[in-house]
């Protein structure tokens, strides 16, 4: 089917994919930095681009637990907990729409998942009971990293993992992990690319813990899709097309830690103004371009805070990669 320039699938699949460009463009950035130490100056150096930061989620949550604990935002890796404080934020006010709108690996799911449906015509839906256990599964994930580092570990700990030298290479090793992949992780990715194939957000929908926690979070968001009856005929076509097959159709508004936001549904209506974003006090709906503009600049934002008030490079600096980017491999093991 033909994109509509004129539906808000087509805006978000352009932010989709400029995103995920301009994270694959900081990847190589990063890569090619690395390189420069790697080869002992023989390459060029390039600058270090703070934003591949955002891959160490476990990391951030380990330094939210420390800003929480000592008011101080720990400077070897600062920007991995604005982005997720900015992401945190964006799911408070604007749904699960990281998720939806910028996600580079929400991005290669989805479409994983259009591709299966040229290749098989049809994407395919586990059993009830099994779709329901398995969403239950990155709910315990979440629970398990939230337990082992805001319940079980002490401040003392924490400080002491955020200044070992493991943490500030841990850039470094992300990256590792990608460009020296061991065939365990190359099958494991390639299972779950399979499985994407044929169900759609598979590993969004029933692996990922951090869309877990945004989902949480999310639920408490002013703005959310809402369906005016008067308008609705009906005929379920929202439902049906929905990513997360909510119940669209059959409720005012969504209420669900499933739902990102992704207007797919809103796309998919035939009925002008029948599903619409907007929040709980207001009968006036968020044109579906003001949600998109909304998602982009409470991203710039929190970006923007994070530079202004000198929390975004990471205090290392040129003798401290030299030192530590070959020695990378030793720590951790």
């Amino acid at each position: 089917m033909p994109i509509d320039v004129k539906k808000p699938l087509f805006w978000r699949t352009l932010v989709q994919w400029g995103f995920l460009l301009w994270t694959a463009f900081l990847g190589v950035q990063f890569a090619l930095f690395v390189r420069h130490f790697e080869t002992g100056g023989a390459t060029p150096l390039y600058v270090r681009p703070p934003g591949v930061e955002g891959f160490l989620p476990i990391g951030a949550l380990v330094g939210l637990r420390h800003w929480l604990a000592t008011g101080e935002i720990h400077p070897v890796h600062p920007a991995a907990l604005v982005l997720f404080l900015t992401f945190v934020a964006m799911s408070l006010l604007a749904c699960k729409s990281f998720c939806s709108w910028l996600c580079p690996v929400g991005t290669i799911s989805e479409a994983l998942g259009r591709l299966g449906q040229r290749l098989f015509g049809r994407t395919f839906h586990p059993w009830r009971w099994l779709d329901f256990t398995l969403r239950g599964v990155k709910y315990l994930l979440l629970a398990f990293f939230l337990k082992i580092i805001v319940l079980d570990l002490p401040t003392a700990a924490i400080s002491a993992f955020l200044d070992a030298p493991y943490w500030a290479v841990s850039d470094i090793k992300m990256l590792r992990f990608f460009t020296r992949i061991s065939p365990l992780a190359a099958t494991v990715l390639a299972l779950l690319a399979a499985l994407s194939l044929l169900f759609r957000h598979f590993w969004c929908r029933y692996l990922c813990p951090y869309g877990a926690l945004l989902g949480l979070l999310a639920m408490a968001s002013p703005w959310r899709i809402r369906r005016r009856p008067e308008t609705c005929n009906g005929c379920g076509t929202c439902s049906r097309s929905c990513p997360s097959s909510l119940p669209v159709d059959k409720k005012k508004g969504i209420l669900s830690p499933e739902c990102t936001g992704c207007l797919t549904c809103v796309n998919a209506c035939p009925q002008p103004q029948a599903l619409h974003m907007a929040p709980p006090w207001s009968r006036r709906h968020l044109p579906w371009w003001g949600f998109a503009v909304m998602v982009g600049i409470l991203f710039a934002v929190g970006v923007g805070t994070g530079m202004a008030t000198g929390h975004w490079q990471t205090v290392l600096g040129y003798d401290d990669y030299r030192f530590l980017v070959p020695l990378a491999d030793r720590f951790g093991h």
